[in-house]
């Protein structure tokens, strides 16, 4: 798992510790996978298997135990099943040892009884899964959980094994007949190919992720398969092997003796070799799921052969998933059907949501210059065709609503129709069904796409997730007003699963439209011209609307807009208007206007929500109400300047970081450790607030601070330089980060933004004597210690005028070893040595 900020990636590990001379170490964070156990493809995929038994005895002993009721105990282990305090026999132990040993990779606690009865046809004693300390002296336990059989068995290495078997003589098998054991057990494994298992298919971790998608019987089973180095290499070297095997050993013979659930080779057409399972079996027709594929097909039993031990170690490669957000209409047949047409045999980019045996994706297509959201371009299936609106070229539409403009001027708008008065309905049921149960409806697993209801303006709005953030805040854009905003997972709700059907069918009622005919020397879009558009538009509720072009490929509707006096005179169109205002000159250094008084223009921003308008229907305050105030304030100049500086440890004292910018060893960037959560908090806040805030005149000036966006975060900011092409170098007070960002990306820093003193602190490393540092150094420095937690020593402090030029010099520590602490400067100067030898 990856957040993209940088500064959130420490929380994934363990905080860094000081120096372990100086204070004690934090206790470790451990992560444990869960390995899938549960069947697949309809129980087929990972079947039971039985395995040969390890000894000729116990051979023997399981054919006299077939008629055997499965309560006989081995008589070795009745004093240890009397009491569980009481000593395990040895014999046990060999056996549990025995098992362990095929399992390298360990077993689950709770598979062990099973295993142990298949194995030896003997029952498990009763109470060892509870104390299984009782095992201790022969494999390792590890406990993942407060539950006592919620654990992973390892087998400990041989020479534990041998001194704590203390087997009696009897029993003990010498070094001659364990080899013979052995030798009968391979030899078994030949004769007996299908009693081997298949380990189960792993879910691969989060990262750059892609599945091909086979088929579907609905969208909560959809086959995959996962692609990459073990995944779908794996399975193709491994097919290649098949080929070549198959080929050079002719005398593999067919399979005699069919049954369901038997793993086998299947000669498909130009000498290809697939894994198979069987699924059913009708005179010499045998009914196959190639288990690295997903289908299944009828074949005749002369195509069927006895699959090679070595092609048992590969996961059968077909899984499940489930696609999110299209739960409650999986069986939807017009659903499954556009779901079909738009993956089969396609490869996705994939992000999973839940790891279980059968994980919830979201698919994404991308092989375009954007990105798409295939779960969500899917559920438009389900849009009542009944309610779409579609808009007729030179046709007019009267009582349109504008509800949106964006800062490239186009704008969203309402027309009248079948569509909007259901999705009244609608939402007032919504609004009677919540009025008392709105808490329990709370979102607990966002992902984009996804469709919530948010509270607006005193009622519900429908709102598609397009970012999430982190845990905490989102973007969501408002279905039915085209108005895009930052919000709280808090603050949206599920949508209860009596409406679903019914609110998810109504198609977005915001219809996407542009101003026809503006003249091309137009050019950008001010921020006058957006200001003066929305101001006119916005408080007008009764428009009239000519549509003269529909723009397919980009779902707009190029639009004459007409005031009702004005109607339907071009020449006084809002299209006329805005043309002959005097509102295209961009300003130099100025983005959006001051007025002559020097206070700020009161208009207010549509393309984002006005944080007077989100206020929650519950009891729970919003955030944007705490920051109310400072909306309202007038004027764009804060009444606190600068934060307090950083503190730092003393000298010579270690000091948790976190390295943020790795340039070379005379600059990098670090932050303090302890206040990164507090920076998480700030930055969320920053984007809750300026999504929803006004938009306000901005007096471009050097070496002033500022809020900037940059990559949908808001950052503070200080300004380094004004560039005549509209772009500004900026330096992120918090993260050390130099970028280049458009003048319209720009805000005031209000004081509720200026307490927290800015985290990124400039440092040289010590130890090492400063100069030219070639790209090798540099290279192989921050590959040592960028986006990593780490324990600083400061051993001297430059102090400047602005806190952000303060500079420190420091020793850094890596004490992410249990035993030993890396000291950065040794292995720069080992480095340098190195790299001297080479030139």
């Amino acid at each position: 798992f990856a957040l993209a900020e940088p500064a959130c990636e420490p929380y994934l590990r363990a905080a860094p510790n000081c120096l372990k001379l100086s204070s004690p170490w934090m206790s470790t964070l451990k992560f444990v996978e869960k390995v899938c156990t549960g069947d697949h493809m309809d129980g087929l995929l990972y079947p039971a298997k039985r395995i040969p038994p390890l000894v000729k005895s116990d051979i023997e002993q399981g054919k006299a135990a077939q008629n055997v009721p499965s309560s006989k105990v081995d008589p070795l282990l009745k004093s240890s099943m009397e009491t569980t305090s009481a000593s395990l026999s040895s014999d046990f132990k060999q056996k549990v040892v025995n098992i362990l040993l095929k399992y390298s990779s360990g077993l689950w606690a709770n598979a062990l009884p099973k295993l142990y009865q298949d194995i030896y046809q003997l029952k498990f004693p009763e109470g060892v899964l509870n104390n299984l300390e009782l095992l201790s002296d022969v494999c390792t336990v590890d406990h993942i959980s407060d539950n006592p059989k919620k654990a992973i068995l390892y087998a400990k290495p041989q020479r534990y094994l041998d001194e704590n078997l203390n087997v009696p003589e009897k029993v003990q098998m010498h070094d001659d007949v364990k080899a013979t054991a052995e030798q009968q057990y391979e030899e078994s494994k030949e004769q007996y190919p299908e009693s081997l298992t298949v380990p189960p298919l792993v879910t691969p971790a989060e990262g750059s992720l892609s599945v091909l998608v086979v088929e579907l019987n609905n969208t909560n089973e959809v086959i995959i398969r996962y692609v990459g180095k073990d995944y779908s290499s794996a399975q193709e070297q491994m097919e290649d092997e098949m080929k070549e095997y198959y080929s050079q050993n002719p005398t593999v013979s067919l399979v005699q003796s069919v049954s369901v659930g038997q793993i086998v080779a299947v000669r498909v057409e130009e000498d290809a070799w697939l894994r198979a399972q069987i699924t059913s079996v009708e005179d010499n027709r045998i009914k196959v799921c190639y288990v690295d594929y997903g289908f299944s097909e009828v074949i005749e039993k002369n195509y069927v052969y006895k699959l090679g031990k070595q092609f048992y170690s590969l996961p059968f490669q077909a899984a499940k998933c489930k696609l999110a957000g299209l739960e409650f209409f999986c069986d939807d047949p017009v659903l499954v059907k556009t779901v079909e047409l738009q993956t089969c045999s396609k490869i996705f980019a994939v992000e999973i949501l839940e790891k279980s045996d059968i994980p919830l994706l979201v698919l994404y297509d991308t092989s375009g210059e954007e990105d798409i959201n295939i779960n969500a371009t899917c559920r438009k299936a389900l849009y009542d065709k009944s309610l779409e609106l579609h808009l007729q070229v030179d046709a007019i539409y009267t009582n349109v609503r504008v509800t949106s403009v964006s800062s490239d001027g186009s704008l969203y708008c309402q027309v009248p129709s079948k569509g909007l008065s259901r999705l009244s309905e609608i939402l007032q049921k919504l609004e009677d069904y919540f009025h008392y149960k709105t808490s329990e409806f709370n979102v607990s697993l966002p992902f984009c796409g996804k469709i919530c209801l948010f509270p607006y303006k005193g009622k519900w709005a429908r709102v598609e997730i397009t970012i999430v953030h982190s845990s905490r805040a989102l973007d969501v854009q408002f279905m039915d007003t085209g108005t895009v905003a930052s919000v709280k997972v808090s603050e949206l709700r599920e949508i209860p699963s009596q409406f679903l059907r019914e609110v998810i069918a109504i198609p977005p009622q915001a219809i996407k439209c542009c101003l026809a005919d503006l003249p091309l020397n137009t050019g950008m879009w001010t921020p006058d011209a957006v200001l003066w558009l929305r101001d006119t538009v916005l408080n007008c509720s009764d428009f009239s609307m000519k549509v003269t072009k529909l723009d397919g490929s980009k779902g707009t509707a190029h639009v004459y807009l007409f005031t009702p006096e004005n109607f339907p005179d071009v020449d006084h169109s809002i299209n006329r208007q805005i043309i002959n205002a005097d509102l295209w000159k961009h300003q130099k250094d100025v983005f959006l206007s001051v007025t002559s008084g020097g206070t700020s223009s009161t208009k207010v921003t549509s393309e984002t929500v006005s944080a007077l308008e989100l206020t929650s229907l519950g009891p729970e305050k919003s955030f944007t109400d705490s920051v109310k105030p400072a909306l309202e304030r007038s004027g764009a100049v804060p009444t606190i300047d600068m934060p307090p500086p950083l503190p730092l440890s003393k000298l010579g004292e270690p000091m948790d970081v976190y390295i943020s910018v790795a340039c070379h060893p005379g600059r990098f960037v670090v932050q303090p450790w302890q206040e990164l959560h507090n920076l998480e908090v700030l930055m969320e806040e920053m984007m809750l607030y300026y999504s929803m805030a006004e938009e306000r005149p901005v007096n471009i000036e050097k070496n002033k601070l500022y809020a900037a966006k940059v990559e949908n975060k808001w950052y503070r900011v200080i300004i380094k330089g004004i560039l005549t092409n509209g772009l500004l170098s900026i330096y992120e007070l918090d993260y050390g980060k130099h970028e280049l960002v458009s003048m319209k990306k720009v805000q005031p820093l209000v004081d509720a933004f200026r307490k927290l003193p800015f985290q990124a602190i400039i440092a040289q490393l010590a130890g090492v004597k400063n100069q030219q540092w070639s790209e090798e150094a540099s290279v192989v420095f921050r590959n040592r210690v960028e986006k990593k937690p780490l324990v600083a020593l400061i051993q001297a402090v430059n102090e400047s005028t602005n806190s952000w030029d303060r500079k420190i010099v420091t020793y850094l520590v890596d004490t992410a070893l249990p035993d030993t602490d890396i000291w950065i400067h040794d292995f720069v100067s080992q480095d340098l040595v190195e790299f001297s030898k080479v030139n």
